[in-house]
């Protein structure tokens, strides 16, 4: 079962560094959504080490959806097994720490992945905080993002 808590407990633990355990992709098309899958595996959601599973043991044994924007997507949204991370779409309001956030930012794709760390409230554009790797924040305020496009994943585990 997901827990939330430790997901945010290594959000806030590592935002401005880098664990390690896993390679640093800022410069290989940014490490937001390496940081968010390891968050969640932190938070106790088992890998999936199958052919395109939720996988990372190294720089050239991982999954395009442990470190890819579109990837994490497709195969969250799409899961079935009894392992890996779950999501779904979703709407703000039905948001709580521990759900991800995908931004579309002055590119015709979804670009950048970030996890609630903070919600102040009723889930909003304006008391939602998040934080990510890239571009390294911690509790950033939502309305903060320039965005052309925006979802909601609501985790499932």
């Amino acid at each position: 079962m997901y827990d939330r808590k430790l997901a945010v407990e290594y959000a806030q633990k590592w935002w401005n560094s880098r664990n390690p355990k896993f390679y640093n992709f800022d410069n290989l098309g940014g490490d937001c959504t390496n940081f968010v899958s390891q968050c969640l595996n932190f938070g106790l959601i088992e890998m999936d080490i199958s052919y395109l599973g939720w996988f990372y043991k190294n720089l050239n044994y991982r999954s395009p959806a442990f470190t890819g924007v579109e990837q994490f997507f497709t195969y969250s949204t799409s899961n079935h097994k009894n392992v890996g991370v779950k999501a779904q779409l979703t709407t703000i309001d039905n948001l709580e720490i521990g759900d991800i956030i995908q931004l579309c930012q002055r590119k015709p794709v979804f670009n950048h992945c970030v996890i609630i760390t903070k919600i102040d409230g009723t889930p909003s554009l304006e008391n939602i905080y998040v934080t990510c790797h890239t571009n390294d924040v911690l509790n950033k305020r939502l309305k903060d993002y320039f965005f052309t496009n925006i979802r909601f994943l609501k985790i499932l585990n």
